[in-house]
């Protein structure tokens, strides 16, 4: 009697020690793990970073519920990117979503073939190699293009309506940018256009901003086209600052420069871009495959103006650029 006993407590803890690990690993179930690449820093991405959380939840994920995110941040340092995407690469993530325009998507493309990856905020995906084309992007690869290219007329032509006095604009771009020398050739083309003269003045670090303005008081120059860059959004201070101090009426690509005290911002809206690539970043984790999923474009584009910058810089704003402005800033 005794001895059944035995052997029927032996067989019930050998059948519950055989289940208990099961039990355990079917309650640790493993989120998937979006990799995020950002070119910016973790404070300036944080109305982008919402945006991509917004994107996400209309497509069912709750970051910490039932997916996991993890970000990387170069820091406007673009010889960053690549030891970031390759961290990425190796923690396995199931989609690489990049922020701050061309260099981090092309770190993450040069990464990976096999993981997917949704890029965000940049102008020409085709000309710098990302994709095979808008509609049909192949490989791992698609994501959210702000229209850089074709925005560029338009900001030299509100430019030139806010400041006509200037027959002679300075261009600032990063050299380090991929996209450099296709946002040059765009506004130049543009300016020609429009009778202006053009000189391009680089900087791609910090000292060079300083640099950059000092060689704009050398040539004279009446008025100011930043560049879209990363890098300068995290400069915006040190740029709108210098801008102020040299009297120059500036154009810039992103809404954070006027409300840092720019004069004028018109460009795709960037929260809307980010919201777009959560959507996508969400439709691949549910089995989409990037190939299929056609580069999409911001519905929304924005005008900003500072007013007080304006007054300061003894400017006269047209009623009707006031009209078309989606904010003023006063």
């Amino acid at each position: 009697m005794f001895g059944m006993r035995r052997r029927e407590i032996i067989t019930f803890l050998g059948g519950a020690a055989a289940s208990w690990p099961l039990t355990v690993g079917a309650q640790q179930s493993v989120l998937p793990v979006i990799g995020h690449l950002s070119a910016r820093s973790r404070d300036i991405d944080i109305p982008f970073t919402a945006a991509f959380h917004r994107g996400l939840n209309e497509v069912g994920y709750v970051d910490g519920q039932n997916v996991e995110i993890d970000f990387r941040w170069a820091l406007g340092q673009y010889d960053q990117l690549a030891a970031l995407a390759t961290d990425l690469v190796r923690r396995k993530v199931a989609v690489i979503a990049t922020s701050g325009g061309t260099p981090a998507a092309l770190a993450a493309k040069a990464a990976t073939t096999s993981i997917p990856i949704v890029f965000g905020g940049l102008g020409d995906p085709v000309a710098v190699g990302l994709v095979a084309s808008l509609n049909r992007p192949g490989a791992n690869i698609t994501g959210v293009s702000t229209f850089g290219s074709p925005l560029t007329g338009k900001r030299l032509e509100l430019l030139h309506e806010l400041a006509p006095s200037a027959a002679t604009i300075a261009l600032l771009v990063n050299s380090s940018n991929p996209s450099a020398k296709l946002i040059a050739t765009g506004v130049v083309e543009a300016g020609r256009a429009l009778g202006l003269q053009l000189h391009v003045v680089n900087a791609a670090a910090d000292g060079e901003i300083d640099a950059a303005f000092a060689t704009l008081a050398q040539l004279r120059v009446g008025a100011l086209f930043v560049g879209p860059d990363p890098f300068f959004v995290n400069q915006r201070a040190q740029i709108v600052a210098l801008a102020a101090r040299h009297a120059l009426p500036a154009i810039y690509s992103q809404r954070e420069f006027a409300e840092a005290g720019g004069l004028m911002s018109y460009g795709a809206s960037y929260t809307d871009a980010y919201r777009l690539v959560g959507i996508y970043a969400g439709r691949i984790l549910k089995g989409t495959k990037p190939a299929d999923l056609p580069v999409m474009q911001p519905t929304k584009y924005e005008l900003v103006i500072n007013l007080k910058t304006a007054k300061a810089l003894g400017l006269d704003v047209p009623a009707k650029l006031l009209a078309l402005a989606d904010e003023v800033i006063e």
